[in-house]
């Protein structure tokens, strides 16, 4: 079994149409059916920042969450947007992305590595009040691009103070550069026997070349989390660097399925969700379906 943190967030983020609110919900609504076990909704951040997120909070009122079947997370970039998020019912997660690159802080946080992880401390323990899951990303988790300090050792060592801080589900994302399989294998094969408390997962930016090679390298390690994008969209627009997209969830679910592992995905839901996003994303592929009823290279779940 794995879980499937989907990231329409991700998704929208960085696409150059602002895409309607109402598409927006349409599109999640459909996502919170299919079975993932938490669908990303969208961050609280600055509409000047990241223009396709300035909706956000509405996208959340409006969400019919009455056939839902996934914990709802939104991202929160500071103590300010955690404590309005905390306050919200229909959100159970609450993510955060701390880093201990002080230039990807700089330049996507404009925030120290000391003030970063005392944001770590505050949404932990405002997640602990109302109730929530605090989930803690680590950016450049496997080495950065702008030559700032970086070993395994250092890794682990800012996870203990991440674990120390009240952090017990972190996550591990590579942002802007391309990982190879066997660095992943190495570093999820030293952490997780390290910190038997922490659930980890993997938050894998890629161009969708050894994907399988870098999913079951953290898989064999023990990594049971994944978070994914259906159509591999998205990235950071903010790293000052080449966006990667993100881990497609076809390619994720067809990983499971050569697996054998349980992800309790429906069938029906599912294609809908790719039919929307087709829609929203590329109009012109919107009605062009394979004689299957998918994509020819997208993942069919079992019955």
């Amino acid at each position: 079994m794995i879980k499937i943190i989907e990231s329409p967030r991700e998704g929208m983020q960085g696409f150059p149409r602002i895409i309607p609110t109402m598409e927006k919900v349409r599109y999640i609504n459909e996502l919170l059916k299919v079975g993932f076990d938490v669908v990303e909704i969208g961050s609280r951040v600055s509409p000047k920042i990241i223009p396709q997120m300035g909706d956000s909070m509405e996208v959340l009122n409006l969400l019919d969450l009455t056939e839902n079947r996934s914990g709802r997370m939104f991202l929160a970039t500071g103590i300010r947007g955690a404590e309005l998020l905390a306050s919200k019912a229909e959100i159970t997660h609450i993510s955060y992305p701390f880093s201990f690159s002080p230039a990807f802080l700089r330049l996507n946080l404009n925030t120290t590595i000391e003030q970063s992880r005392e944001t770590v401390e505050t949404i932990t323990n405002l997640c602990s009040q109302h109730g929530k899951q605090a989930v803690i990303y680590i950016s450049m988790a496997f080495g950065n691009p702008y030559s700032d300090p970086w070993s395994q050792e250092i890794l682990a060592g800012w996870v203990q103070k991440l674990y120390q801080s009240g952090a017990t589900t972190i996550v591990l994302s590579n942002v802007s550069i391309e990982l190879d399989a066997l660095l992943i294998f190495e570093v999820f094969s030293r952490l997780i026997p390290m910190f038997p408390g922490v659930e980890f997962g993997l938050h894998l930016h890629t161009t969708n070349v050894g994907w399988y090679e870098q999913v079951n390298a953290a898989y064999r390690a023990g990594c049971r989390r994944f978070d994914s994008v259906i159509g591999g969209r998205g990235g950071c627009p903010m790293t000052g660097k080449r966006m990667l997209g993100n881990l497609d969830t076809r390619h994720l679910l067809e990983f499971a399925e050569r697996k054998n592992l349980t992800v309790g995905i429906d069938r029906k839901a599912l294609e809908k969700a790719y039919e929307t996003e087709r829609e929203i994303f590329d109009p012109s592929q919107s009605s062009v379906r394979s004689k299957e009823g998918f994509a020819a290279k997208s993942y069919k779940p079992k019955p």
